[in-house]
């Protein structure tokens, strides 16, 4: 057991890896849907620049009973958004790369730490951990690392 229980809901793009992943990984114990989206063709003078527009997103069912009214990607694409502000490896068109592994996991579970510890999110006047309840105060940068 992963420490999971109950039912959960999982929502992904139309990526075709997901639905064999989840199962195999969670089994009877997800609802799971995707969100297929639907693109403009690319403008060839702004293709490399611009995303092509989404005209249309539509949700697919895939298994178990997933809740029509929250099938979205919203909060991954949020958090992967924050990411790439945050972290400039992450940046589009962009030479800064770690060049070892160990270095990109490092930059990840830093960035991590400090998100959830030690940044005061508007939306919960608090730090995530502190909303889960694992600490009860605003962690200084010099505690994290400590």
């Amino acid at each position: 057991m992963d420490g999971t229980e109950g039912r959960i809901q999982v929502s992904t793009d139309g990526f075709a890896a997901y639905p064999d992943a989840l199962a195999y990984s969670l089994g009877t114990r997800a609802d799971y849907a995707q969100i297929v989206k639907i693109y403009t063709a690319p403008d060839p003078a702004e293709h490399r620049y611009s995303p092509s527009r989404v005209v249309e997103a539509i949700p697919r069912p895939v298994f178990g009973n997933p809740d029509p009214e929250k099938i979205c990607t919203f909060h991954v694409e949020r958090q992967n958004l924050n990411i790439r502000m945050a972290m400039r490896r992450f940046t589009r068109l962009t030479n800064a790369f770690s060049k070892k592994w160990e270095n990109l996991r490092a930059a990840i579970a830093l960035y991590f730490a400090y998100y959830n510890f030690c940044r005061v999110h508007k939306t919960l006047r608090c730090t995530p951990a502190m909303e889960a309840g694992i600490t009860g105060h605003i962690w200084e940068l010099k505690e994290l690392l400590a």
